[in-house]
């Protein structure tokens, strides 16, 4: 994940899924890990990109909760960390939120409980 401020980004997403933040000091990009508590699951990787935010990128990040409380409760918890709500153009029933997180990145919080 690119990131202006690799730092930022890599402590919000780590606060998000709740991942520990392994840092590269020797790194030119700032390049940084994160890594589930238990050491077991997939990495996401952060660091610096001078590549603009998209509007409507082809790959984001879909968080999926399990009713529409937790979706409000998520997306309630995930502005505290600095998200903000993105205006959108939303179908009257849509299953999903849209975010963007510190730098700007979007992504949704999607309640899978919705038919």
């Amino acid at each position: 994940m690119g990131a202006d401020d690799a730092d930022r980004a890599a402590a919000f997403w780590a606060e998000v899924l709740g991942y520990e933040v392994v840092k590269f000091p020797d790194s030119s990009d700032d390049f940084t890990i994160l890594v589930p508590p238990d050491r077991v699951g997939t990495r996401i990787a952060v660091h610096r990109s001078v590549t603009p935010v998209q509007e409507r990128p082809r790959v984001h990040l879909d968080l999926v909760v399990d009713s529409p409380a937790e979706q409000s409760s998520e997306v309630d918890r995930l502005v505290e960390l600095g998200a903000t709500r993105v205006p959108w153009d939303y179908p009257a029933d849509a299953d999903y939120v849209v975010l963007a997180d510190t730098e700007g990145n979007r992504f949704c919080i999607v309640d899978a409980s919705h038919s």
